[in-house]
């Protein structure tokens, strides 16, 4: 076994990480009207300089922009796209135990790419990066799912089909423009695929008009659209989790009802899927992944706390999977970002690093230097 040199890597991340003090007292600031947007990006600029540095520090070979400029994982995309607004709700996404902010984006024109704010964001990591710089962004079925039908004017699509097939050109514009500002690590965050494995999930699509059982084949289609046109040398990854902030969760349940559809009619690259927690099941779904040159990874390390688990675990855990997945199929990550939403996990910053640096090392043990 070996390290790659391509991504996925060996030991990675998905994306997201803590917001810094400097980061988080300066977004206050700018909500009060006390400083402007230009001091605002001057200092979340220093901060990202800042996470960088740290992510080449712990050993990864990729670097992100720890998502700090955005509010939310998914909606500061989604607001860039032509016809999507961004819109106060009557209430929050509910998580146990916690709500999210009252806010939340619909569909209210024909979407289209014009460009986009994201791809300065990653003009200025590539800028600063000595490893691979890995851009993220929220996945095509994102923007359905949730809300279904609702959040889709019918004045502009009376069908939903040709809402699909305009989100899927959409997303076929911006990986190329995303390719043309220089990058070559591409990653679609996804919580669809794992919310469709809950029986709640499943009951809630239905009542908002959706089909649980079709809606896989549906977003498949739409990444397969937007990304089987790539240049060969643009790895396009997808990430998938049940629900990430303020360390809680939404949905439960093993990757069965969706695991061949998502592995076998996605032209990804890889996968990254939780697996911290029984929520996730277990196993056995792997057997639907291909052989050959896609990656796992395998989503150990839990993001939502503090604790280092014990390597020895890890590795139990990683032969385990090696029963469906070959081992040369497989790499190492936390289960989730560390702050999905600008508020983050329930952990210190210095705990987000060890977590980051035990994987990088684990990664060696497992795979070889």
């Amino acid at each position: 076994m070996t390290q790659r040199t391509t991504a996925p890597f060996r030991a990675d991340h998905v994306g997201s990480l803590l917001r810094p003090a400097s980061v988080r007292d300066a977004r206050a600031k700018r909500a009060r009207g006390e400083i402007s947007a230009a001091q605002l990006r001057e200092i979340e600029d220093r901060a990202i300089e800042g996470v960088i540095r740290k992510q080449e520090e712990v050993g990864l070979q990729l670097a992100t922009d720890g998502e700090l400029r955005r509010s939310w994982w998914q909606f500061d995309f989604f607001r860039g796209l032509d016809g999507v607004e961004m819109v106060q709700t009557d209430k929050g996404i509910k998580f146990h135990g916690v709500d999210t902010k009252m806010e939340s984006v619909r569909t209210s024109g024909k979407l289209g790419f014009s460009g986009h704010p994201h791809i300065e964001d990653f003009k200025f990591l590539k800028a600063h990066c000595k490893v691979t710089p890995k851009m993220t962004i929220p996945a095509p079925g994102v923007l359905h799912f949730r809300q279904g039908r609702v959040s889709v004017s019918k004045e502009a699509y009376p069908n939903l089909d040709n809402f699909f097939e305009d989100l899927a050109q959409t997303y076929k514009k911006a990986v190329r423009a995303f390719y043309d500002a220089g990058c070559r690590y591409l990653q679609l965050d996804d919580t669809t695929w794992a919310m469709m494995c809950d029986a709640k999930e499943r009951a809630h699509s239905r009542e908002r008009g959706d089909d649980p059982d079709t809606l896989p084949k549906i977003y498949a289609k739409m990444i397969d659209i937007a990304i089987r046109d790539r240049p060969k040398d643009m790895v396009v990854t997808m990430h998938s989790c049940r629900g990430n902030f303020r360390s809680t969760w939404i949905a439960e349940g093993g990757y069965e009802p969706v695991a061949e559809v998502m592995f076998n009619d996605t032209p990804l690259d890889g996968y990254f899927l939780e697996y911290d927690t029984d929520r996730a099941g277990g196993f056995e779904p792997l057997r639907f992944f291909p052989k050959g040159n896609k990656q796992m990874v395998l989503g150990l390390v839990t993001s939502k706390s503090g604790r280092l688990e014990p390597k020895d675990d890890l590795k139990r855990r990683i032969d385990e999977a090696t029963k469906y997945v070959a081992l040369d199929q497989l790499c190492l990550s936390p289960q989730c970002g560390f702050a999905s939403t600008e508020e983050g996990n329930v952990l210190a910053e210095d705990e987000q690093w060890a977590k980051l640096k035990m994987i990088v090392d684990l990664s060696k043990e497992v795979w070889g230097k």
